[in-house]
Formats: C-alpha cells, sequence, structure tokens
C-alpha cells in the first residue's frame, strides 16, 4: 500500500494532538510575553518617565532577543533536539517575567525583556517545526495552525489579565489610601501584569519533559529504534511507522552535508527566499505594531482613555482568536495560496479605512471595525499560514537552518516595525501633512504587495508530505523552475476529503 494511502488512515489523533497542545503552549508563551507590553507599557512608560525613542526601546527591546534567540535556535533543533530547545526557552520565559516584573529602572526592565524574547525567539522557531514532523500530511496545516492559534490564545489571556489587573487590580491587591486606580497601575500593576505570566510559563517548562523527540530528529542522530517507537504511538499501523520510517531514511541518505552551500543550491536558494520574504511581509505589514500599541493607538489615535483602551483591545483579541479558528478549518480544505490572497486583501481594505477614517476625524465605530477587519483578515492568513509554509516548504537536511534564517528575518523586521512605529506616529510630518494617517498607508501599500508576491511567487503545498516537498524541491533544479513545479503535484483527492 502506498504511503500517501496509509497516510489516508486514521492516525492516533489523542496522542498527536496532546503533544502539540504542550509544544503549542509555546505560541501561546509568544502571544503572552509580546502581548504583555502594550498593556504595561501605558503604565511603566509614566513610571520611568520615557520619551517616545526611549518607549519605542522599551517595547522592542525583547524583539532583539528573539531574533538572537531565533538564530541559534537553528543550531540547538539540531545539536541538542527540537524538544530539548523548546524546554530551554521555557525556562528563559519564567526568568524574564520574574525580573521584568521587579525592574527599576529602563536598563533592567530591557534586560529582562531581552531574556524573556531569547525565549520567544527560540520557541518561535522549534515549535512549528516540531509540531510539522510530528503532524500526518493531510492535517499538518491544521496541526502547525494550533500554534498560531495558541499565539493569538496567548494575546487574548494577556489582553484580559491586563484589563482586569488595570481596572480592578486595586480590588484583589492592596491600594495605598488615597491612590485613585492610574497611580496603582503606574506604581504597581504592570509589574504584576509581567508576573502574571509565570503561571503559563512554569506550566510549559514542566509539561515539555513529558513529550517525545520528533522522529526526523532522533533519524538525523541515528537513533532508528527510537525514531520506530515514536511513530509506533503516532501513527495507526505498524505498516505505516515502517513506511514512514524508510522513506525518512531514504530522504536524509540522499540530502546534502547541511551546510550554508546547500542553501544556495539552485532550487533552495528559491525556495529560502521565498520564506524569508514571507517573514518579512508578515511584519511589515502592520500588525505587531497595531497589537503593541494597541491600547496607546485606543487612547490617542481613538480617543479613548487608557483603562476603556484596554477594553477596546479585548475586541481585538477576540476577532484574533475567532478568525484564527477560521484559518484551522479552511487551510487543509482551501489551501495555502487562497486563504492568503483573501486575508492580504482583507488586510489592505481595512487599513485604507481606518486611515481615512483618521484623515477625515471621522472617529468611533467605522474606526474600530476597520481595525477588526484587519486583525480578522491578518489571523486567518499571515498569522497562521506563514508558520504553516515555514515549517514545511523546507528540506529535512537544511530545515534547522533554514527555518532560522526565516525566523530571524521574521523578528528583525518586527524590531524595525515596533522602533519605528512610535517615532512616525509622533512626527510633526505625520501629524501634519498627513493628519496622522502616515503609518497606516504604508501597512496598507504592504499589504497590497503582499498579495502581489502570493499571487505570483508562493506555491500551494497543501496535502504533500515533508519528504514529496522535498523531491519537489530537489527535482525543480533551477530556480524558476521552483513555482511552476510546486503546481505540478496534486494530492490524491483521498487526502483532500
Amino acid at each position: 500500500m502506498a504511503l500517501a494511502e496509509l497516510h489516508n488512515k486514521k492516525k492516533n489523533r489523542s496522542i498527536i494532538l496532546a503533544i502539540t497542545a504542550v509544544v503549542a503552549m509555546g505560541g501561546l508563551l509568544f502571544g503572552y510575553d509580546t502581548g504583555v507590553i502594550s498593556g504595561s507599557q501605558l503604565y511603566f512608560t509614566e513610571y520611568f518617565n520615557l520619551s517616545n525613542t526611549q518607549q519605542g526601546w522599551a517595547v522592542s527591546s525583547a524583539i532583539y532577543g528573539c531574533l538572537f534567540g531565533a538564530l541559534i535556535s537553528g543550531y540547538l533543533t539540531k545539536k541538542i533536539s527540537r524538544k530539548y530547545t523548546l524546554i530551554v526557552s521555557g525556562a528563559l520565559f519564567i526568568v524574564s517575567a520574574l525580573g521584568s516584573g521587579a525592574a527599576d529602572s529602563l536598563s533592567v526592565l530591557a534586560i529582562y525583556r531581552i531574556i524573556g524574547g531569547l525565549g520567544v525567539g527560540m520557541a518561535s522557531m522549534a515549535a512549528p517545526m516540531y509540531i510539522a514532523e510530528i503532524s500526518p500530511p493531510k492535517e499538518r496545516g491544521q496541526m502547525v495552525s494550533y500554534y498560531q492559534l495558541a499565539v493569538v490564545i496567548g494575546f487574548f489571556i494577556v489582553f484580559l489579565a491586563t484589563y482586569y489587573i488595570g481596572n480592578g487590580g486595586a480590588q484583589y491587591f492592596s491600594l495605598i489610601e488615597g491612590e485613585d486606580l492610574h497611580s496603582w497601575n503606574v506604581e504597581q500593576g504592570w509589574r504584576i501584569m509581567f508576573w502574571s505570566e509565570l503561571i503559563p510559563a512554569g506550566l510549559f517548562f514542566i509539561l515539555l519533559f513529558f513529550v517525545p523527540h520528533t522522529p526526523r530528529w532522533l533519524m538525523m542522530k541515528q537513533r532508528i529504534s527510537e525514531a520506530e517507537e515514536v511513530l509506533g504511538k503516532i501513527t495507526s499501523s505498524k505498516e505505516e511507522a515502517k513506511l514512514e520510517l524508510e522513506d525518512m531514511a531514504i530522504s536524509f541518505s540522499e540530502s546534502k552535508q547541511h551546510h550554508l552551500l546547500t542553501l544556495t543550491s539552485k532550487g533552495m536558494s528559491f525556495i529560502l527566499f521565498i520564506g524569508i520574504m514571507l517573514s518579512v511581509l508578515q511584519q511589515i505589514t502592520g500588525i505587531n505594531a497595531i497589537l503593541y500599541y494597541g491600547a496607546e493607538i485606543f487612547s490617542n489615535a481613538l480617543g479613548y482613555g487608557p483603562e476603556d483602551a484596554l477594553k477596546q483591545q479585548l475586541w481585538t483579541a477576540g476577532v484574533n482568536l475567532v478568525f484564527t479558528f477560521i484559518a484551522i478549518f479552511l487551510i487543509d480544505k482551501w489551501g495555502r495560496k487562497p486563504l492568503l490572497l483573501v486575508g492580504t486583501t482583507g488586510m489592505f481594505l481595512g487599513l485604507s479605512i481606518l486611515a481615512l477614517t483618521i484623515f477625515t476625524q471621522q472617529l468611533g465605530i467605522i474606526s474600530l471595525l476597520a481595525i477588526l477587519l484587519f486583525i480578522g483578515s491578518f489571523a486567518m492568513s499571515m498569522g497562521p499560514v506563514v508558520w504553516v509554509l515555514l515549517a514545511e516548504i523546507f528540506p529535512n537536511s537544511i530545515r534547522s537552518l533554514a527555518m532560522s534564517i526565516a525566523v530571524a528575518a521574521q523578528w528583525l523586521f518586527n524590531a524595525i516595525v515596533a522602533n519605528s512605529f512610535p517615532v512616525v506616529n509622533g512626527s510633526q510630518i505625520n501629524n501634519g501633512m498627513f493628519n496622522g494617517v502616515l503609518p497606516y498607508l504604508i501597512f496598507a501599500g504592504f499589504s497590497f504587495l503582499t498579495f502581489l508576491f502570493v499571487w505570483k511567487w508562493v506555491p500551494e503545498t497543501k496535502g504533500k508530505t515533508l519528504e514529496e516537498l522535498e523531491t519537489l524541491w530537489t527535482e525543480a533544479g533551477a530556480s524558476e523552475n521552483v513555482f511552476h513545479k510546486a503546481e505540478e503535484i496534486e494530492p490524491d483527492v483521498s487526502i483532500r476529503n
């Protein structure tokens, strides 16, 4: 029986889902750690009396840790395993949460945010890779999308936590007599927001010790019997496990030695280019500017008070969550490319409408709906689909290195956006000539360019095994043939249904 047919059989979903749930907590902490800054910066900016530039550094400092974490995780996931890389990231989350909440200066806060960023960068690379390597082809898109769902859940939980701490913290924690709620948040509330991360971080760290290594990493390390044992638990039959093991063995034996020259070969360089561009475009369309500075946007641009701004962020988090669920159910039915095209169209429209309402000073429900349209469109497309593609387009032999480069590019441009947004948003040219809409016009322009890039260059990978994709790129040869080659192999109808 063919391997593709065997993959049609029902896998041991309970085990795969349990493992995926634990590993995807790395995504939850990604969302939590990056989202906590949005609510807390409303108060620690005042506590430390920060300028716009200092505020940008406080928000973006973690991202430099993310960048370095993504770069070193390529080595770590190969050397010490995907599993142990995630365990290290869990420890870093714990240290960061403790230190950030106890910070007594901007420099100390930045150091601990960088430590947390290291954890985020490592988890953002290792978790999708791990999930992709244990998932059956017909469900891989959905399984890896659970990682993005966890990111969104992390944002939702932290927005909920910061809202309740910011609006009701005084009822649950000691409030100095005569001190108002805002003053309490400036002195204590933002610290508790950071410390709240200790709960999911501790749980993630402990549970990781109970998940197995991925079979592909075990095969790469020639631990064949262990790989066979893991496959036996996550596949539906011994025959399927044996064939998948043989398929991986052939893939690794035919691969070139893992080094930088492999990435510059004709077929691989084009795939790496696609991965890097998807990572960059995911960031420069503005999603993290909206998420990091969402409370400030609602407070300053749209006229909400600080505590009310936290409440409005719950709307963005809720829409983010709902539309990520939509992506999970559609990604293995529609495919990756259609979701990207529909989503980038919605992102462009949402940002354009938001810019129009700010420019004309017609603020209110339309502005909020425009932000929600942008968030929802991103959540069903560039959010989950980019992670899925990064986890599946790279061959076994170069997956660790290629993913680390692509994810590092993602964090580099994340840092650029996070640093530049408060500067551009507060500039005279933005608030004069452009009446406050320049950042949103830039993001809308990049959303349109993303649509064109996806339409022209991004291949469809739905329903193909990781080994099939590797063969696809190898046989394509010249880089200009890769796109056309990717469209030639259509998965069996039985896989699609």
